[in-house]
């Protein structure tokens, strides 16, 4: 029995590699290789070919390779990795670090038993009421939200990925080829991480687990009454919330360039202001400052002081991080409305977020809506942004 831990993504929502963020002193990744290598003979890991040379310490880790493009060529690295010897696969998302024993034992017995099926996963119910893209209600009663590990027979997963198909599970793969997959029960709490606030859920599931769970427990760290003592227990997160807004009037001035979230925007006048005018990135700067209590834009960038005259505004929202993190925050998440007739931000909305994100440090989103012909936003007179920024105590 051998698993395989798929860690090999770049982690553009979560603003980095997140397998390797830190929960509770250990990366992410190996947390989620605890979870299965208890019940396994060994243990595959695969990673972006740029980590093989500088992983942190993965105990119970056999090899370590390096992924591909997509899953399915991580998972196809994995196996290559793998001895002929092994019957039973496991595969495992390396985000995933709270599948419990019993939760990876229910996926091997459904397999690995004389009449088991080719493959396995497991499954929760879905709470929330869905709905389709177009609006229309689903009925979510015959709906699971599909989780790892996922259990597969070893020659049946090799069989399936011999012609190199693309798939975002393992399970797909197998019921394309007309093998039997079955669902056993999930977990909630096996929670996969996707933003960084997800690490606090991680956190305090994790501390809960080793509070109640004798296995999981050191007796250094509990007193007679099972509690753990203050500095194993997970801290309340101190999280604030700011919001930002700015409104810049599109200028006459031929030499003004229109710049939204750091990017030049072509064919676009520029916008009246003492700096670049980005209203984004000043509106972004707003709610970050506004989170921690830090002022204005205009008090730490006042447009009397000459020097400020025409300023790149990604250099100003880059000072205002600093000023956050002199006082002992971060940013979390940031997100941002643009409400304007013009430009269309479609062709430009990526670029803006990846600016935006750089400079944050942290996930920034950015919307575009019109203003229906209302007032002078709607008759093309001007652009407001408006944002909303989750700011965390480091």
């Amino acid at each position: 029995m051998w698993s395989i831990v798929v860690a090999a993504g770049s982690g553009r929502r979560f603003g980095g590699a997140k397998q390797f963020a830190e929960l509770m002193g250990r990366p992410l990744l190996a947390w989620a290789v605890d979870s299965v290598a208890q019940l396994s003979n060994g243990v595959v890991v695969v990673v972006p070919a740029e980590r093989l040379a500088d992983l942190p310490p993965l105990p119970d880790v056999d090899r370590v390779v390096a992924g591909g493009a997509t899953r399915s060529e991580s998972v196809r690295a994995g196996l290559a990795a793998l001895p002929a010897s092994a019957e039973v696969i496991l595969v495992h998302d390396g985000a995933r670090p709270l599948a419990d024993v019993q939760l990876v034992r229910r996926v091997i017995d459904a397999v690995s038993r004389p009449d088991g099926a080719a493959g396995a996963l497991p499954g929760v119910a879905v709470t929330d009421t869905l709905r389709s893209i177009d609006g229309a209600p689903v009925d979510r009663a015959g709906l699971v939200a599909v989780q790892t590990p996922q259990g597969f027979q070893a020659n049946l997963l090799r069989s399936v990925h011999a012609s190199s198909p693309e798939a975002t599970d393992d399970a797909s793969l197998i019921e394309a080829a007309g093998h039997r997959v079955v669902v056993v029960d999930g977990d909630p709490t096996n929670l996969k991480v996707t933003d960084p606030s997800d690490l606090w859920v991680a956190k305090a599931q994790l501390a809960e687990r080793r509070r109640t769970d004798p296995d999981e427990r050191s007796g250094d760290h509990t007193g007679e009454d099972g509690v753990m003592a203050d500095e194993e227990r997970t801290p309340v997160p101190d999280l604030r919330v700011g919001n930002g807004f700015d409104i810049h009037r599109f200028s006459d001035d031929p030499d003004r360039h229109c710049v939204l979230g750091g990017v030049r925007i072509p064919d676009t006048p520029g916008l009246v202001a003492h700096s670049d005018g980005d209203p984004v990135a000043h509106a972004v700067a707003e709610a970050l400052l506004g989170a921690v209590g830090l002022g204005d834009l205009g008090s730490h960038f006042p447009d009397t002081d000459p020097s400020h005259a025409n300023a790149d505004s990604m250099v100003l929202l880059a000072e205002v991080v600093g000023k956050l993190a002199d006082a002992g925050w971060s940013a979390v998440n940031v997100d941002c409305s643009v409400i304007a007739e013009r430009p269309k931000l479609a062709p430009h909305r990526d670029e803006m977020v990846a600016r935006l994100s750089e400079v944050v440090g942290a996930p920034v989103s950015v919307k575009g809506r019109r203003a229906e012909g209302v007032g002078a936003l709607g008759s093309g007179e001007a652009i407001v942004a408006l944002a909303s920024a989750l700011v965390a105590r480091r």
